[in-house]
Order: structure tokens, then C-alpha cells, then sequence
């Protein structure tokens, strides 16, 4: 049957929702976005279920390497989890609701506490490749938001706070498992910007006076979303290169994938740790 888009958001999004609970009803403790390079994650899946988002009612169709377009159920630790390997980007062309559509789809599915990883720029000189940073916070700089439009009252109200976007409980877990791995996290802001570009030297001039640490293109507009349907979101970013002019070197999309390919284990293994303290929270 041909998906309806005439419907709305939310009714999408329960047909999604259907459609994955059918191949698995399983309940769902723990989703998972990976970003850019980040796919050694799905690797720690036992029994995995992968379903391509071709598959799935109303889902795009990721077009950047390094997002492979597919769906993971199984288990994590002791937890079941979803991983959503390949998100989509406003630079691509999509609109936010469009962007934010798998997040609602989680909603759908009852899950609660969401992961979500990114591949960054360091926009501080000690932030180098391969560094790992947990998101206190944001800076929206798309120039829209997600949830602009009709409210719709059965995802979230039409004013959600954002005083705490990032969980302190699961920021402050994770640093404590990253220690115990011999991993340095960093407390850090997120800028998120449009792209597809690379920001200029100037522009990250700008974004280190606003107080921001690290910069790309994702990951902000589906924390928003998930706040407003109360999830309880954790962030971690890795530093794949320095941004524009803090060295001096151009930026290619190679070296993002390739820093992905190399933190992929240590940050596997970050989130198999924290996927079993949240296990306790279901």
C-alpha cells in the first residue's frame, strides 16, 4: 500500500511505527542515531534485525556517505535498542519535519532515553581529531526551527523547554564510563549550522565568541524534537578535524569518515556501557 502523505506527521509516524513493530514487537529501551563514519557502532548489535529505510513507510532516502540508510533492532548489552545508521540533513534538500520524522517515529515506539552521535569540526584549539565531546548545549543557527507550524499536541506542547536539552544524568554517566574506558570526555556546545559548505575561518571566529566548541550540521534539530516528546536525550560528538582556520588546512568529507572509522570501537564500546546503565531506567 502506498503511504499516505496527505496525513499528517504524527499519523505517518504511526504508520512507520507500525510497520517496525510488525517485523519486531519487541519494546524498545535505547535508540541511537549514528553520524558520519560511525557505522562500527551497529558491529556491538547481537542478533541484529536490519531493515532499509526503503522499507519503512515515509522515510528519505539518506544521500551522503557514510549514512548507509538502514534501521538495526536487537540487543545492545542487556539493552534492546534501535539504530538509526544514516540520518537526514537540511542541507540535503529536506525540510525539518522531514528531517525530524525518524526521532517522531521513535516517539511512536515508546522509546524514552536516545543517543545521539555526530561527526564535529573542533572550533577550540585543544579539541583535535579524535577527540570526543559530550553536548551540554546548542546554538540553532539553521535559521529555522522543527517545530515551527501547527503544534501538533499529541507529540509535545507548543512551548517546550529547552533549559536542559542534554540530560545531566546521562552526560554525567557518561563521563564516568568513558573514564573508566581511559577516555577523555569533554563538556562542550554544539553549533549547528546549515551547510553543505564548511563555515569559513570567519565564521568560526564568530561561533567560538557565541561560546560554541564544536560545529557541524546535524544532531540539533532532532534534539529539539526529542525534547518535545520528552525523551531524554545524551549527545557525544566526535572531533573529526579542526575547523576552518584554526589550523589552516582544508577540510575534506574523507577525513570526517576516516576519523569516524578509527573511534568507531572506542565509541562502541562507550555506548554498549552506557546502554546497560540505562537499562536500569526502564
Amino acid at each position: 500500500m502506498k503511504p499516505d502523505a496527505s496525513a499528517s506527521w504524527f499519523d505517518r509516524a504511526e504508520v512507520s511505527a507500525a510497520v517496525l513493530r510488525s517485523m519486531d514487537a519487541q519494546p524498545i529501551t535505547l535508540a541511537i542515531v549514528l553520524g558520519s563514519g560511525l557505522a562500527d557502532v551497529a558491529n556491538q548489535i547481537a542478533e541484529p534485525l536490519e531493515i532499509p529505510y526503503c522499507s519503512i513507510p515515509h522515510f528519505p532516502r539518506p544521500t551522503v556517505a557514510g549514512h548507509e540508510g538502514k534501521a538495526v533492532l536487537g540487543t545492545l548489552g542487556s539493552v534492546r535498542v534501535l539504530l538509526y545508521q544514516g540520518r537526514f540533513h537540511y542541507y540535503e534538500g529536506h525540510d525539518l519535519d522531514s528531517v525530524i520524522f525518524p526521532i517522531r517515529v521513535l516517539s511512536r515506539l515508546g522509546v524514552k532515553h536516545l543517543i545521539l552521535t555526530a561527526a564535529t569540526g573542533g572550533i577550540r584549539p585543544d579539541l583535535g581529531a579524535g577527540r570526543l565531546v559530550v553536548l551540554t548545549d546548542h546554538l540553532n543557527l539553521l535559521g529555522a526551527n522543527p517545530l515551527r507550524g501547527v503544534n501538533e499536541d499529541r507529540f509535545g506542547p507548543r512551548f517546550p523547554d529547552m533549559t536542559e536539552v542534554y540530560s545531566a544524568r546521562l552526560r554525567s554517566w557518561a563521563i564516568e564510563e568513558a573514564a573508566a574506558l581511559g577516555v577523555e570526555l569533554t563538556p562542550g556546545v554544539y553549533a549547528c549550522m546549515p551547510g553543505p559548505s564548511y563555515e569559513t575561518p570567519a565564521e568560526i571566529r564568530m561561533l567560538g565568541v557565541l561560546g560554541a566548541d564544536v560545529v557541524g550540521m546535524s544532531t540539533v534539530p532532532e534534539a529539539i524534537a526529542a525534547r518535545h516528546m520528552g525523551m531524554e536525550v545524551l549527545g557525544l560528538a566526535l572531533v573529526s578535524n579542526a575547523a576552518a582556520g584554526v589550523t589552516g588546512a582544508p577540510i575534506t568529507h574523507e577525513e570526517v569518515l576516516e576519523a569516524g572509522r578509527k573511534a568507531g570501537p572506542m565509541l562502541a564500546s562507550l555506548i554498549e556501557r552506557l546502554a546497560n546503565r540505562i537499562a536500569v531506567l526502564k
